[in-house]
């Protein structure tokens, strides 16, 4: 009985160092994967870096704006772009090896230029979009983020206090907002002044009523006046704004209705009220 017992012990303990030995070489082999991507994409960024300083700014300030702050990460982005505009025309020549149809050659040329511009610009449109939910989220948590920072700063709780304690409760509900708070955190607690880690918070997140708190914030800092009461005020009149908005949408929302109505209701009905009609029409004429 007792061999049994040691010979089970054994066979799992052989099962979990396989098991363990997988899990390695599965991260192992990932890891170079991702070595190796960002080796190659590294060295196709160097040939495809733009010449003006203005584009490499502005598309380093949306990789920052979605979180990506790594060095190196522009030219990684630049080098897969060059990657997709040779990944997919690649992948139409293999289609086209498969298909084996006939066909002219300022086709194929038309093809392959058409995939490798569109390859080219794939990872563009896969940033603005990155960048749209990015700002969406934050937009969405922002009121919820501006009370929370009111109810703190009338505790009694300080400005930067009260920013570190909303971070930590946005973290589940709004992830976005709370890694900016964290980011503003830590560039106080590495030295940089109040004022020059809220325009850097401001400058990431790119949003107009972002820039308005943060405006908000540096004044009441530069003047010495209530944090609590300049934020309760700010509060109550992004509120009133988001209610004008909110009616203008729901006042647009009938023009909007407009034209589906026109195009799928109102056929329909016609259809129902007149269809019997003619058909009765269609009946007696077809009766003489």
């Amino acid at each position: 009985m007792q061999r049994i017992k040691q010979a089970e012990r054994s066979f799992a303990g052989k099962q979990t160092g396989d098991a363990l030995s997988a899990t390695t070489s599965v991260k192992l082999y990932q890891s170079w994967i991702k070595q190796s991507f960002l080796k190659i994409t590294g060295i196709f960024g160097s040939v495809a870096k733009p010449e003006q300083e203005k584009e490499f700014s502005h598309i380093q300030k949306m990789l920052l704006t979605i979180g990506y702050r790594s060095r190196n990460i522009v030219m990684i982005f630049f080098g897969t772009k060059v990657l997709c505009a040779v990944l997919l025309p690649a992948g139409f020549s293999l289609l086209k090896l498969f298909i084996q149809k006939p066909v002219h050659p300022l086709f194929l040329i038309l093809f392959f230029l058409g995939f490798a511009l569109a390859g080219f610009n794939l990872p563009n449109l896969w940033l603005q979009i990155k960048v749209a939910k990015r700002k969406e989220r934050i937009l969405e948590g922002f009121p919820d983020a501006l009370d929370l920072l009111v109810v703190c700063t009338e505790a009694g709780m300080g400005l930067d206090a009260a920013i570190d304690r909303v971070g930590e409760e946005m973290k589940l509900s709004n992830e976005a907002i709370s890694e900016e708070f964290r980011l503003y955190q830590m560039e106080v607690r590495i030295g940089k002044s109040r004022a020059d880690a809220l325009k850097n918070l401001s400058s990431r997140t790119d949003l107009d009523d972002m820039k308005s708190l943060v405006t908000l914030l540096i004044q009441t800092d530069k003047f010495g006046t209530s944090v609590a009461q300049a934020l309760r005020i700010h509060s109550d009149t992004m509120r009133m704004q988001r209610y004008q908005m909110a009616e203008e949408k729901a006042a647009k929302l009938t023009v909007k209705l407009l034209l589906p109505l026109i195009l799928c209701i109102f056929p329909s009905l016609f259809i129902v009220i007149l269809g019997p009609a003619l058909i009765q029409a269609f009946r007696i004429y077809n009766s003489r």
